[in-house]
């Protein structure tokens, strides 16, 4: 959210957030207010490098461009610093001389020239050979052109490349000759002199700019380098663009407002694979240790200090090498021996739950989507008032209306759910079916608590979250407006109510704190739904496989606005590209002329052979993709490079089982006769690159196990010293049989057998001192072959 934001006059804002100039996500427009609350979560992969993460507050305008109010902008190599906390940041003004982003690849030497008469002179070589990910200006690839200058105390000569059009990542190639330091018999009346001691002073500055033709010119960047630092030497590097200095800075930035962020973000230095194999098999072997507390995986969760840290790497990693099922039900059963009543089973955020809640949230995306979106949309978009609680009625509302409304929807997302069993994704069945026969195990005198065991997590852990929070599910693109949000969670609570029906003996309405909640539920049957819950949870917690029937509709998997290339055969010319609206369901991929609209041209999935990046040189157009299927390659342009990934990602895993996927593809595009990266002059010749997409037809989610095994080794290393106050309880225990010393340090600490934890964290300290030297290496390794200037 932001406060006292200026004009100070009500105003309808929203923010952007920005990889360097790139936007990449937008909330939604609020209306008429100075403190707009957003409210709006956005997870992405950073998919290139950058140098800055930046957030804009707009002023919305309808007639004219929008209006920016200000800004926060984050360094990369400072982003650490507020990682998983809330800050509050003063807005800064947005000046045009600190909006850059990209590169420049520049090749400086010094020379020593002999005149004709024997004395030297000094002469500087400056090679600009090209300039990467420069921004687009209103919305098109830029037409850049670059200064290059020698500035010293007493001279400034300049020179300047030709223009190149059209183009994010321009190709200069050229050379520049500066004199430096002229001969002692010099004898030409020069404008400047130069004595030695000022190659000191002496700097090299490049400025990239945008041709404006008829408007003023855009700055895009600079770069400055000492010249003192090339003395018999010659350096070649990728600088990195910054922004002018300027001494125009505004006195009164607070003025402006402040805008509040929570923001996590990790980075990681992940190495060749090999090197994670002693941790990857340790942690693999988790489930099978005697007992499980004493193994790696379960020493992870106990040294860490937020459990969440340490669940998704270590969920994700056991999924990706098929581990999970096994290490959840020797967790779980852990859980069950500290649970003494029936009716609290699996309540608390233990490392099971935490465990089981991450599993269903990358496992059950797809599965959400096919059972709840079409209704969450319904209800979104279409609201009808559902407000039961006389408290909040508003005048002239009617409670029985309002009540046959939330009834309507509750009955709806009820059915949707109950009838949806066979769309449950086998993963999540193995581990309700572990759940259910070991709770049954712990209490075998109660016949309910094997649907409570599964009923906690499916109802309540589940789908009744992502009723109240769509949008962090991606059921929806954002936060739900106040009235909508407050539908939702008196949806969610009815949801949760029925859902833990099948697991009680007789009807707890009294059990309700709100009074008109229980009035609500005495127009439910209870019997009836009683029935429906209990089959679904018989479903859902068996192993039996389930077939799709093949007559459900179509589950809508992505949509959005961008530009593809016209499949006709006219080559020139901005038609080329036009706006539409793409749709991807569990069927097809379509585009539109616009949204709601039929569409103009429809591939079915079943037909796709490959989706993969396009090679910016082919239309000098970035963030572009193709789709390869029967026909023509279809060319997609994205807004932003977050974008293009997750189109390519939700394209990849809708059809990696089709049968006849390709191996190879052309990069770059078939124009004017040829393949423009392999020069094949038949449009039907094989591709000349591996798909990068092409894998194996069972991999259902995509995980990188090196990534997972790399995080999890920096929380062992960030926690390093708990480990060692474990590993000496852990002696202590073991030697002396007797109190514990120091109790303080490790009472809460799960010890059940001394010696098996001991040699654990014995291999476990370790591996990360081996990994700890390799990771130092390798930055060494970095620092002594990084050159001057580069990135």
């Amino acid at each position: 959210d932001a406060k006292h934001l200026v004009p100070n006059k009500m105003r309808d804002f929203f923010c952007t957030i920005n990889l360097d100039q790139e936007e990449v996500f937008r909330t939604q427009v609020v209306e008429k207010s100075l403190s707009p609350y957003f409210g709006e979560e956005f997870y992405f992969e950073i998919p290139r490098t950058f140098q800055w993460l930046s957030f804009y507050i707009y002023d919305k305008s309808v007639l004219q461009k929008d209006l920016r109010i200000g800004k926060v902008s984050i360094k990369k190599e400072d982003l650490c610093n507020y990682t998983g906390k809330e800050n509050w940041f003063m807005l800064q003004p947005v000046d045009s001389n600190s909006e850059v982003q990209g590169k420049v690849h520049l090749e400086l030497k010094l020379n020593e020239l002999i005149t004709d008469n024997g004395s030297v002179c000094q002469q500087l070589v400056v090679h600009i050979k090209e300039c990467h990910g420069l921004p687009l200006i209103n919305g098109q690839n830029c037409d850049p052109y670059a200064t290059v200058s020698l500035v010293g105390p007493s001279r400034n000569d300049q020179k300047k490349t030709k223009v190149k059009k059209k183009t994010s990542n321009p190709q200069f190639n050229e050379t520049f000759y500066f004199e430096v330091t002229r001969s002692s018999s010099y004898t030409k009346k020069s404008q400047f002199q130069v004595e030695e001691e000022d190659i000191e002073k002496l700097e090299v500055r490049v400025d990239l700019w945008n041709n404006g033709n008829l408007v003023q010119d855009v700055f895009l960047g600079e770069i400055k380098v000492p010249v003192k630092v090339l003395r018999n030497d010659s350096f070649q590097a990728w600088y990195l663009l910054q922004p002018r200095e300027n001494g125009n800075k505004s006195s009164k930035t607070d003025d402006l407002g402040s805008l509040r962020l929570n923001i996590c973000y990790t980075e990681d230095c992940v190495l060749p694979s090999e090197y994670y194999t002693p941790l990857r098999n340790l942690l693999l072997k988790s489930s099978d240790v005697q007992p499980v507390s004493a193994s790696a995986a379960y020493i992870l969760s106990e040294v860490c200090r937020d459990k969440c840290e340490a669940v998704l790497p270590l969920v994700r990693l056991l999924l990706h090498h098929h581990k999970l099922v096994p290490f959840v039900a020797a967790v779980a059963e852990l859980d069950l021996r500290d649970t003494q009543e029936a009716n609290t089973i699996f309540r608390g955020n233990s490392l099971a739950t935490r465990c089981v809640d991450e599993m269903m949230k990358i496992v059950g995306k797809h599965y959400l989507k096919v059972t709840l979106k079409p209704v969450i949309d319904e209800i979104c978009e279409s609201p009808k008032p559902c407000e039961i609680d006389p408290i909040k009625l508003r005048e002239g509302d009617n409670v029985e209306i309002n009540m046959e409304n939330l009834r309507y929807y509750v009955d709806k997302v009820f059915r949707e759910i109950v009838r949806s069993s066979i769309s449950c994704p086998t993963l999540m069945c193995d581990v309700f079916y572990s759940l259910r026969h070991l709770a049954a195990k712990r209490f075998p005198n109660d016949p309910h608590v094997q649907y409570s065991a599964v009923s906690s997590f499916v109802f309540l852990r589940f789908f009744a979250v992502a009723v109240v929070s769509p949008h962090t599910f991606h059921l929806r693109p954002h936060h739900p407006d106040a009235q909508t949000s407050r539908t939702l969670t008196l949806i969610s609570k009815a949801i949760q109510t029925l859902g833990s029906w099948g697991s009680l003996t007789k009807s707890k309405l009294s059990s309700f704190k709100e009074t008109f909640m229980c009035e609500f539920f005495k127009t439910f049957q209870e019997e009836k739904f009683t029935e429906s819950v209990k089959k679904f949870l018989d479903d859902v917690s068996s192993t039996e496989s389930k077939e799709p029937s093949g007559v459900s509709e179509p589950v809508h998997l992505k949509e959005g606005e961008m530009y593809k290339r016209a499949q006709g055969r006219t080559r020139i010319g901005k038609k080329n590209f036009k706006k539409r609206w793409f749709c991807l369901t569990s069927r097809e991929f379509t585009y539109h002329k616009q949204q709601d609209k039929e569409p103009i041209f429809t591939i079915p999935i079943k037909n796709i052979l490959a989706v993969e990046k396009l090679d910016e040189s082919s239309f000098n157009k970035k963030n572009m993709f193709q789709v390869l299927h029967g026909e023509k390659p279809l060319y997609i342009q994205a807004n932003n490079c977050v974008e293009a990934s997750e189109w390519i990602e939700a394209l990849c895993r809708v059809t990696r089982c089709n049968q006849r996927r390709l191996s190879f593809y052309h990069p770059c595009a078939f124009l004017n006769g040829s393949w423009l990266c392999c020069q094949a002059t038949a449009e039907s010749s094989e591709g000349c690159a591996r798909c990068t997409a092409d894998v194996p037809a069972d991999t259902q989610i995509e995980i990188d196990g090196d990534r997972e095994a790399e995080r999890i080794y920096s929380l062992f290393a960030i926690n390093r010293s708990k480990l060692q106050k474990l590993e000496e309880a852990c002696g202590s225990i073991a030697v002396y049989q007797g109190p514990r010393k120091e109790a303080d340090d490790y009472s809460n600490f799960t010890i059940e057998d001394s010696v098996a934890t001991f040699h654990t964290l014995q291999q476990i300290i370790d591996i990360v001192e081996k990994l700890s030297e390799s990771h130092e290496k390798y930055q060494k390794k970095r620092s002594s072959s990084a050159t001057y200037g580069s990135e």
